[in-house]
């Protein structure tokens, strides 16, 4: 009888625990998150190896650490990546289980990503067009195909390494923007920012979030 208050407080214990982490039915099989926020430095993430920290980082928060998780980026110039090459092979589901994509050409295709599925490490909605803040712009690098774009041009921030000038691809996770388009529509490739600072994202509308997917 003596262990009793022992055991009833590690029981007490680990019910709070419980209450306190992130837990929905499906989460053990998450293998795609929005980040919920921004680490405060706009598109400036340390370049790409600082962004799958983030991404990994919130998905520790949630239980979810064990896999590797990389963000949807590209970059350019000598040694570049393309995003869609470095995020697994699939399939990738939401915090609540729905599946977004089977494989790579699913994803780049006919996917099942919509402001509805599109879901935070914690399984909540990001507010997009129409609502009181819209945080639809992704940040991405990217071209529809999930390559990195042509050219000279800025399109990633400089490897995501600017919080000022510059510029990068975004894509709407809500499938919606200012016209009734393909661009507009395009979960990964709609439009460039107008710089790379926290209050030129949310010019266009977005807030410096990312795509993460689980690589295993």
């Amino acid at each position: 009888m003596a262990r009793l208050p022992l055991v009833l407080s590690l029981a007490g214990i680990a019910l709070v625990l419980g209450a306190c982490s992130t837990f929905l039915p499906g989460m053990s099989g998450m293998g795609f998150f929005v980040t919920s926020a921004n680490p405060g430095k706009g598109a400036d993430f340390g370049g790409i190896a600082g962004a799958d920290r983030y991404c990994q980082t919130l998905a520790d928060g949630v239980g979810q650490g064990r896999k590797t998780w990389r963000a949807y980026l590209s970059t350019t110039g000598a040694g570049g990546v393309n995003a869609r090459d470095r995020i697994g092979a699939g399939p990738w589901s939401n915090a609540k289980g729905q599946l977004i994509a089977s494989n790579v050409n699913e994803l780049h295709g006919a996917n099942g990503l919509t402001k509805q599925s599109a879901l935070t490490e914690r399984g909540e909605m990001v507010m997009g067009r129409g609502d009181a803040v819209n945080l639809h712009d992704i940040l991405t690098g990217s071209g529809p195909d999930g390559r990195a774009m042509p050219g000279t041009a800025d399109t990633t921030c400089g490897n995501w390494t600017k919080s000022g000038e510059g510029s990068a691809i975004v894509g709407h996770h809500d499938r919606q923007g200012l016209r009734d388009d393909e661009p507009s529509k395009s979960w990964n490739s709609s439009h460039p920012t107008r710089g790379c600072g926290m209050e030129a994202l949310k010019s266009t509308g977005g807030g410096g979030l990312l795509y993460c997917f689980a690589a295993n």
